[in-house]
């Protein structure tokens, strides 16, 4: 049986370590990017390559199978019931470009549920953690989520993920449906770090479509660690889903 404390301790130190070798390489050639032949209007940095070598290399130490935003489903034949999500970089395009938070995500699920999230904010460098049976963090003290009750008071947090399709019918329309009820509406271009500002009582929810599970997975366990809830729907592609989530109480 695992020791999840362990486990999370681990994970929160993988995770900082990432995050800290990669400004102490100090190399603006992480920085240099292209664009997906296979994704539309999807950015992918060296600094993702570099982040994910240096989280598998310790991760895999602890024998869970992962899965990874850059290289997909690994090591099936540790044998756990376990599974590691992680993101490199959450917010690619912010952190070549220099306009907004990116972020380090590293999630522990069990039966597509999250146990406990870890995310390390490589703008502040502050480190997030939490998970239902742990609470939330960020650098040791106790977060948790607003308070707010009514939408039209609330800040929503959302985005357009690369895989969501704005060309079909009734796209802008079923988008202003979604945020309209809302009091304020920010687009971060990184979804662990809205989740974060959910967590943290900043925003009120969170609702986009067609997320990846990578991009999500640390922030909803950190979430229900804040006291707050969330909701996953299915979409057509693999690991894709519709996320909503919010302080639990609007």
């Amino acid at each position: 049986m695992q020791d999840l404390n362990k486990l999370l301790e681990s994970v929160k130190t993988i995770a900082q370590n990432s995050g800290l070798k990669l400004f102490e390489s100090n190399s603006v050639d992480y920085k240099e990017y292209s664009y997906s032949d296979k994704i539309l209007n999807e950015v992918k940095a060296e600094a993702d390559t570099f982040i994910e070598k240096e989280i598998l290399r310790n991760l895999s130490l602890l024998r869970i199978p992962i899965l990874s935003e850059e290289s997909g489903h690994l090591y099936k034949d540790f044998y756990s019931e376990y599974l590691f999500i992680i993101d490199p970089l959450d917010g690619t395009v912010n952190y070549v470009r220099g306009i907004g938070p990116c972020a380090i995500s590293i999630a522990l699920w069990k039966n597509n549920k999250p146990i406990f999230g870890v995310i390390y904010d490589l703008s502040s460098k502050k480190l997030i953690w939490g998970g239902k049976s742990f609470g939330a963090y960020c650098d040791g003290k106790v977060i948790s989520v607003s308070s707010t009750l009514d939408k039209n008071k609330a800040i929503l947090c959302t985005g357009f993920p690369v895989r969501y399709d704005m060309n079909l019918d009734n796209a802008a329309q079923d988008f202003w449906d979604l945020v309209s009820p809302y009091s304020k509406v920010r687009m971060l271009g990184s979804a662990s770090i809205s989740l974060v500002t959910l967590a943290m009582g900043k925003s009120d929810a969170y609702l986009e479509k067609n997320i990846m599970l990578w991009d999500v997975a640390a922030g909803l366990a950190i979430i229900e660690g804040a006291g707050g809830k969330y909701l996953l729907n299915d979409t057509k592609i693999k690991w894709s889903f519709d996320v909503q989530a919010s302080n639990g109480k609007i």
